[in-house]
């Protein structure tokens, strides 16, 4: 064959392999979210398994159809001093392995059935937590509905289920440790151009790991949300929802009771040449006990990216912060609750909550090559305000730090790196050194390291 006619034929090939490469699915992290109907043509069935993604059913078409999948996740830690050390904690190093199936019934264009099991444990940690250890148990369970209308799509879901929003500040997946946080809930959403509507009733599952399948939600904790999405210049993100997060037998240093906290939220996002940013903002009022709530919380970041420059450097800024209890023994609470924190937000170490908390970091973050990501970052932290203590994620107050000691909480640096093998496996890894202020010093904190080192796989 002529040179020419062989570059052709070579070119050709390539572009139909890219080709048959975008036409199928991308994983996501809600497995939910997957379309595998373009798998009904068998020449895309390129990779093992795909007998298995794709499982058409008898009259009822491309959309018709059950898919099979699985998700594992192994990850090192090893963490010098949880909480700071403060009250005797040790260090620590362990494995935590996430181990999920799912399958997922598709009923033409308009119906939708979900399973999905989960099997966690943590190999090694000394006092291991429901957010580590979850035996085999129901993750998700939902029956889904969609339909296009002339003006617009309605979808809804109702039984188990995840979700999230925006940069996952404070309704978030729980990605980072071992259990993922799912509600039982009933969710429904109408988009019509660049609005969204989504209402929704929940009560947080509760995780035990006592047995197998005995993970439950109850009236005693429950959440709800009214929320409003807008699209301006198709990219820019306004978005804003008030909520109502209930708790029964809530307790915190200077209240305790029934919980009943109204949230607010805002947040724009957006990007233009070169430019990212993100801005939440949210305040909570409501009551614990005989106690009024008065608390607020913001999250901004940004950055710039030189698209033109090799490696596409980022440079990031990052700036937070959280109300604390001024006053104790007043009749108003200060205290942010996070509700369900992202602990990727701040760091995988979770040794900084989202409450009584100012929060700056600057990062810069390369991409050398096609996959891989590396990041560097330096965090300064200070409290609120003294009155409160220092807490650690998700909330929980470092012991003997309340009323005592300065402002600043301490400092510290993180690298961390992400590297997608190809689409089925991805490597993370992150170091953490904090270096803890004398307001932790004196409450028998000291410097703290954490490594983590994490394999995924996802079919």
């Amino acid at each position: 064959m002529p040179r020419r006619l062989l570059a052709i034929a070579l070119l050709a090939g390539a572009g139909a392999a890219a080709a048959q490469e975008a036409a199928r699915p991308a994983f996501a992290s809600n497995r939910w979210q997957e379309d595998w109907s373009p798998l009904a043509d068998p020449a895309l069935r390129t990779e093992p398994g795909d007998a298995l993604k794709y499982i058409a059913l008898d009259g009822g078409g491309p959309a018709s159809y059950l898919s099979l999948g699985a998700n594992l996740r192994e990850r090192f830690e090893r963490n010098d001093a949880a909480g700071f050390g403060a009250g005797g904690a040790r260090a620590d190093g362990y494995v935590i392995q996430r181990a999920q199936v799912h399958a997922d019934l598709r009923l033409g264009s308009h119906w939708q059935a979900f399973v999905q099991l989960e099997d966690a444990h943590a190999y090694g940690k000394r006092n291991p937590t429901p957010t580590d250890r979850n035996p085999l148990d129901l993750r998700l369970a939902f029956i889904a509905y969609v339909h296009a209308f002339g003006t617009g799509t309605f979808k809804a879901r109702a039984g188990r289920q995840e979700f999230a929003f925006d940069l996952q500040r404070f309704v978030s997946l729980r990605d980072g440790p071992n259990v993922r946080q799912a509600f039982d809930a009933v969710w429904a959403d109408w988009e019509t151009g660049r609005w969204r509507l989504i209402g929704l009733l929940s009560q947080p599952v509760q995780y035990k790991d006592d047995r197998h399948f005995d993970d439950t939600s109850n009236r005693h904790v429950r959440f709800h949300l009214l929320r409003v999405e807008r699209l301006i210049d198709g990219k820019h993100e306004l978005s804003a929802y008030a909520a109502l997060y209930r708790r029964d037998n809530a307790r915190f240093i200077d209240a305790a009771g029934r919980e009943s906290r109204q949230v607010f939220d805002t947040r724009y996002a957006g990007n233009a040449n070169g430019l990212d940013w993100d801005l939440e903002a949210m305040a909570q009022r409501g009551s614990v006990g005989g106690k009024d709530i008065r608390a607020w919380a913001v999250g901004t970041r940004g950055g710039y990216t030189f698209t033109a420059l090799p490696w596409m450097p980022r440079f990031g800024l990052q700036l937070d912060a959280a109300s604390g209890d001024r006053h104790r023994g007043d009749g108003t609470l200060g205290t942010f609750h996070p509700l369900f924190p992202n602990g990727y937000y701040v760091t995988l170490a979770g040794y900084t909550g989202y409450a009584n908390f100012i929060h700056l970091k600057p990062s810069l973050t390369v991409k050398p090559m096609t996959g891989l990501a590396l990041t560097a970052a330096i965090g300064l932290q200070w409290r609120q305000t003294t009155g409160d203590a220092v807490y650690a994620q998700p909330n929980v107050a470092v012991p003997n730090t309340a009323g005592r000691g300065g402002r600043r909480t301490g400092t510290y640096g993180q690298l961390r790196a992400d590297y997608a093998v190809n689409r089925h496996v991805a490597t993370a890894l992150e170091l953490v050194r904090f270096e803890v202020s004398d307001a932790l010093r004196r409450a028998g904190g000291r410097d703290s390291d954490y490594l983590g080192a994490e394999l995924k796989f996802t079919w």
